[in-house]
C-alpha cells in the first residue's frame, strides 16, 4: 500500500475527528502542537472542546516508520501469541507504528520484544482493536473508548481482541484521503494491561472499568496504564 506523513496524518485525523495539520516545527506556541500522549487520550475518552481546532502535529515524534508493517497480502497463517493470548495478524490491513517507546515510566516491557516471534515474551501485554465510529454496540456502551454510563458489563473502557469484530461490527472508522481520493477504514492497534482487564462474556470484548464519579485527571491516570495504542491500522475500502 503507498503510504507516506500525509496519508498518516489524514488517519490520525478521521479517528481524532479534527484536521491535524503536518508541521516540521512548532507554528506560534507549543500548545498548537498535540504531543501523542495527548491525542489518544483524546480518542480514548472522547474528550473535545470548541477551540480545539487548527492543531499541528509532527510526524518525526508521532510515528516510527521502522516498525511499520504491510499485512495487505499477508499470506502467512502462522499461529501467534502475544500476552499470553491469541493474536491473528490483522491481515489485509497497513500499520502505522506509532512511536511508543520509551514513552512509559514503566519501561517498554508491555511491548514484548522486536521482530517475528510466534510465541508471547515475560510482560508483554495481549493485543486488542478499536474504532470510533459507532455511539453504540449492542447496549455495550455509548461511544466504546469513552468512560460512560450505558455499559452492558460496566462503566469503563472497551476494545476486542479480534479485529473483524472490530470491522464487522463497524467500529472501524471510515475516511475518504484529500491526498489520494480512495476510502479507507482506519482502526487502533493497542496493547491492553491483563492485570486490570476484564473479560466480557460472550461478547468478544475486554473491559477497562471505570467507576462512576472518577475524575478526568484519574480517567488519564487510569488509561493510561490499561490500554496503549501504537499503531494505526489502515486499510483501503
Amino acid at each position: 500500500m503507498f503510504m507516506n506523513d500525509v496519508l498518516k496524518a489524514e488517519a490520525l485525523s478521521s479517528l481524532f475527528g479534527q484536521t491535524l495539520t503536518l508541521s516540521d516545527k512548532i507554528h506560534g506556541n507549543q500548545g498548537d502542537t498535540l504531543s501523542l500522549e495527548d491525542i489518544f487520550y483524546s480518542i480514548i475518552v472522547k474528550i473535545r472542546q470548541a477551540q480545539m481546532k487548527g492543531f499541528f502535529v509532527n510526524a518525526g515524534e508521532l510515528f516510527d516508520p521502522q516498525y511499520d508493517y504491510d499485512f495487505t497480502n499477508l499470506s502467512d497463517f502462522s499461529q501467534c501469541m502475544r500476552g499470553n493470548e491469541p493474536y491473528e495478524r490483522p491481515k489485509g490491513w497497513y500499520r502505522i507504528a506509532l512511536k511508543v517507546k520509551g514513552k512509559y515510566p514503566d519501561g517498554d516491557t508491555w511491548l514484548g520484544t522486536d521482530g517475528w516471534r510466534s510465541h508471547s515474551v515475560s510482560g508483554e501485554w495481549p493485543v486488542s482493536y478499536h474504532g470510533t465510529s459507532l455511539d453504540g454496540a449492542h447496549g455495550i456502551i455509548k461511544g466504546h473508548y469513552k468512560a460512560g454510563a450505558r455499559a452492558m458489563y460496566g462503566r469503563g473502557i472497551y476494545s476486542t481482541p479480534n479485529i473483524r469484530v472490530a470491522e464487522d461490527e463497524g467500529y472501524a472508522k471510515t475516511f475518504t484521503s484529500p491526498s489520494t481520493g480512495k476510502c479507507y477504514k482506519v482502526i487502533l492497534q493497542n496493547r491492553i494491561n491483563p492485570q486490570v482487564r476484564w473479560i466480557c462474556p460472550i461478547s468478544g470484548h475486554w473491559l477497562i472499568p471505570v467507576n462512576e464519579g472518577t475524575s478526568a485527571e484519574q480517567e488519564r491516570n487510569i488509561a493510561e496504564i490499561s490500554i496503549r495504542p501504537y499503531g494505526i491500522l489502515i486499510k483501503e475500502v
